[in-house]
């Protein structure tokens, strides 16, 4: 929503692009390798994902332009690692707001400062803040660069049914209505996926009363880029505010709804307004502001049984939808896209067997009740379900005001990559290994290396990292890194002279041996790509 007299898409900081439907129509029948419905950030991503790995796909978006209103905001660590991987996080380094730093205040008071884990092993910030205008902005340049990439604008699709070896897809834009197969459709087509309906699916999980009226205003400010939760704030007694500062002096305010308050009259531009100087005013701001957008959410666990059906996978919010807080929804939507992207993309080229498309639902479900687990908590804390967990949490508040441990318990507990430890494409852990090293399934984590880092060393498709010099292994889809033993990487990973980790093209470790044999590596790789030892 955004102020009187304002059109959805007319912004104080943005433009937006307006696009035309497909005007050459002779090829759009034609069939596709991969369909992606919904071009915002993970259809985007996964799009980009497949393109890396050699496989095209065409992409349909039923709008004419991005997504209005900041949205999704804060990118993590590890999809800055995706973004990078597929070649996308040049203008996003240039635009995005690096953060590391959380404040939380009860009663004006403050309880908790957090820094986020950081070093110079890192390439990356822990957090960056950026509106998803630009996310989606940024990705689209990324796909206007790629001949594998076809996305069509202004094209809903109407239809969805299973034929022999492929999906076939009703479409419709105002240039009329066609239908294209596809071997493999990605739905990435948000938390209200028409495709899920189609398909008779749906989401399974808690639903949280409170709700949170999320507001964009444009202000000169010098407050530095600093995540604030304020919790019974003298504007808003008995909720929750939430502060973040994005780029171009926007600044996103997240504020909780009385029980009391309906929906419908919180969110008038008159109320909006009112609530957004009550918080401005607490946080002692008394300068010039504009109000740009404004929406409401509230907190949700839920989830499909299972990410695939058949030859159609579910990704991003079509497939589980995530409480905000801990910025886990957009993150965790991006490594489905590029989990499955990078799967598809293997077994389209003929580099892996089909079976290794069975993984993708138990990885990326496993990741879903993580976050569900870790989320629940924050949002309990956020937004307390009933009266029993309100006591609870105010009781940890006011023992916060004169023990800092129990300031803790406001933490929100960042996003963090997931394990696949249970993973049937992921080996066995080797118990030989000093605590601390990351396990088999575990995100690799990243080093200094000489002038640059672990990360800028790993192949496209999949990496043997060694240091042993007489270990090869001769496939045409790996690199083989070789690296020293008096280097921090070495000590990170634990190496001994005989040490290798098999890492997969996503940046997970399929596999780690302290000493490792070449018939160890071929049979994990080969398990890792679905195929028999």
């Amino acid at each position: 929503m955004r102020p009187a007299g304002r059109s959805e898409t007319d912004s104080l900081y943005f433009t937006y692009p307006h696009f035309e439907p497909p005007q050459e129509r002779a090829h759009l029948g034609d069939r596709a390798p991969v369909a992606i419905v919904g071009a915002g950030p993970i259809g985007m991503t996964a799009a980009l994902t497949l393109a890396r790995h050699g496989v095209a796909s065409v992409v349909f978006e039923s709008k004419a332009t991005f997504n209005d209103g900041s949205r999704a905001i804060c990118i993590a660590r590890p999809s800055f690692h995706i973004l990078e991987r597929i070649g996308a996080v040049d203008p996003f380094l240039d635009k995005a707001l690096g953060w590391t730093t959380g404040r939380s205040f009860y009663r004006g008071t403050q309880i908790l400062e957090f820094e986020m884990p950081d070093s110079a092993d890192e390439k990356y910030r822990p957090m960056y803040n950026l509106q998803q205008q630009f996310i989606e902005q940024f990705l689209w340049q990324a796909i206007a660069a790629e001949p594998l990439i076809e996305l069509r604008w202004h094209s809903t699709v109407t239809g969805i049914e299973d034929i022999a070896g492929g999906i076939m897809l009703e479409v419709q834009d105002p240039c009329g209505a066609y239908t294209m197969p596809a071997e493999y459709v990605l739905a990435a087509d948000g938390a209200r996926s028409p495709l899920r309906k189609m398909r008779g699916q749906r989401l399974h999980g808690e639903n949280y009363e409170g709700k949170y009226v999320i507001a964009d205003v444009q202000m000169p400010h010098d407050y530095p880029t600093i995540r604030r939760a304020l919790f019974d704030p003298e504007c808003r007694r008995g909720g929750t505010v939430l502060v973040h500062k994005q780029p171009d002096d926007i600044w996103r305010i997240d504020y909780q709804l009385a029980d009391d308050e309906s929906e419908a009259e919180a969110t008038t531009e008159e109320n909006v307004r009112a609530s957004v100087a009550a918080v401005l005013a607490d946080l002692d701001y008394h300068g010039p502001w504009e109000l740009e957008w404004w929406s409401i959410y509230s907190a949700n666990t839920l989830a499909l049984d299972d990410y695939r059906d058949g030859r159609l996978f579910f990704i991003g919010d079509s497939a589980h939808i995530v409480p905000i807080f801990g910025v886990r929804g957009l993150n965790n939507g991006l490594a489905d896209a590029e989990n499955i992207g990078w799967k598809l993309g293997h077994v389209l080229t003929g580099r892996a067997e089909p079976v290794l498309l069975d993984s993708y639902s138990p990885e990326r479900r496993g990741a879903t009740l993580d976050v569900f687990a870790n989320a629940s908590k924050s949002a309990r804390f956020m937004t307390p379900p009933t009266r029993g967990w309100r006591l609870m949490r105010d009781a940890a508040l006011n023992l916060a005001l004169s023990h800092s441990f129990a300031g803790a318990l406001a933490n929100p507990r960042q996003m963090t990559p997931y394990t696949y430890a249970d993973s049937p494409i992921v080996a066995a852990d080797d118990q030989t290994f000093g605590q601390g090293s990351p396990v088999a399934g575990a995100a690799l984590p990243n080093a200094r290396l000489g002038e640059g880092f672990l990360s800028d060393q790993l192949g496209q498709g999949y990496t043997l990292m060694t240091f042993d010099a007489a270990l090869r292994v001769d496939l045409p889809d790996l690199v083989t890194l070789h690296l020293a033993l008096d280097t921090p990487a070495a000590r990170m990973l634990c190496a001994g002279p005989k040490t290798a980790y098999l890492v997969r093209p996503d940046g997970h470790i399929a596999a780690r041996w302290h000493d490792a044999a070449p018939d160890q590596v071929l049979a994990a790789y080969h398990n890792s790509q679905g195929r028999p030892a």
